[in-house]
């Protein structure tokens, strides 16, 4: 059982209809992204294998793409940061570090969540009830006057309006740095620059994404601001949201979002220590080897140094001799 917003799209991208509706899941087949993506490779023995549904999944690759586009076009930023797949053996111990990486099976589902999220949040603010939005707000202009100064020692250029930069231009920023040496530098120092995403009650814009109308609505199973707003659409959609009901979500809302930001911050710095956590016991064991790196940031006591394997670690400043890092022009070395 689920509630489902079912969208007719047209050749451009547009949303030409939809329906909010509750549903039935019935599920034919259990897809895995790797079993996908081989399809859309055009891989003969997949293919066969799932022949019935074969010319689906290249039609919703098409349809993504199309979507891709569209966002880009406004100015939707994409940042192209890898997924990190750490394997553990029996004792928690990791044996293997290295990025999980997206493909096109990953890249159209996410297209058509987007759009679904989109497409509710819009809904429910021309309704005029109480709702839960994701918000992203546009950045500092501090933290984008820092930015812009960096972006100009690498010759790299930003039109900055009265009020504020355009997602737009950063996004055009980006492309300009896709395959450079500076490019994951400069991808990690503008989404340091961004502010963080937060759920709130006030429908303000998703900066990053560029759209105006935005919330969370397709992982009820494992997120709560999602579980929250089904709560309302099926309230919705039964024609019980009546004034009490109103009154009620207007009291509670505001905690919910405030609460549901506050935990998710937490829950992304629990990841994020315990992936350091394993890192750190990985890497230990190979003190003394050499490794290729490319700098994902500099501060004033040293740099930051990503490896291929998403491995990030700091060299201090004072084991960095001056012949040993050198900047000339946009380009460094080590």
């Amino acid at each position: 059982l689920a509630r489902s917003c079912l969208m007719e799209i047209g050749d451009e991208g547009d949303i030409a209809d939809y329906r909010i509706v509750e549903s039935v899941i019935c599920s034919n087949r259990r897809m895995t992204y790797t079993s996908v993506q081989k399809i859309l490779e055009g891989d003969a023995a997949e293919t066969e294998k799932y022949s019935e549904l074969a010319p689906m999944f290249r039609e919703m690759a098409e349809l993504a793409e199309i979507l891709h586009q569209k966002r880009q076009k406004r100015g939707s930023l994409n940042f192209d940061f890898p997924e990190t797949k750490i394997t553990l053996d029996e004792q928690g111990d990791p044996v293997d570090i290295r990025p999980y990486p997206r493909n096109t099976a990953t890249d159209l589902i996410e297209e058509f969540m987007l759009a679904a999220n989109e497409t509710v949040a819009e809904h429910f603010y021309w309704l005029e009830i109480p709702f839960l939005y994701r918000t992203h707000e546009q950045p500092d202009p501090e933290k984008i006057q820092e930015l812009e100064t960096f972006l100009k020692n690498f010759g790299y250029h930003m039109k900055v309006a009265k009020d504020g930069v355009k997602p737009k231009e950063l996004q055009h920023m980006l492309d300009k740095a896709k395959g450079q040496p500076e490019e994951a530098l400069l991808s990690t120092l503008t989404l340091r620059s961004m502010k963080r995403a937060r759920y709130t009650t006030e429908c303000m814009g998703h900066f990053g994404l560029a759209c105006k109308y935005y919330c969370h609505f397709t992982s009820p199973i494992r997120r709560y601001p999602d579980l929250q707003i089904h709560r309302i659409i099926k309230e919705q959609l039964h024609g019980k949201m009546k004034e009490e009901r109103i009154a009620h979500y207007n009291d509670i809302l505001g905690d919910v979002a405030k609460q549901t930001s506050a935990m998710e911050r937490r829950a992304d710095e629990a990841e994020r220590d315990t992936e350091k956590l394993k890192k750190a016991q990985y890497i230990s064991k190979h003190i003394g080897e050499e490794f290729d790196g490319v700098i994902s940031g500099v501060t004033g006591w040293g740099i930051y140094v990503e490896l291929p394997d998403t491995i990030e670690g700091m060299v201090h400043i004072s084991k960095l001799p001056g012949d040993y890092f050198i900047f000339d022009d946009k380009n460094y070395r080590m």
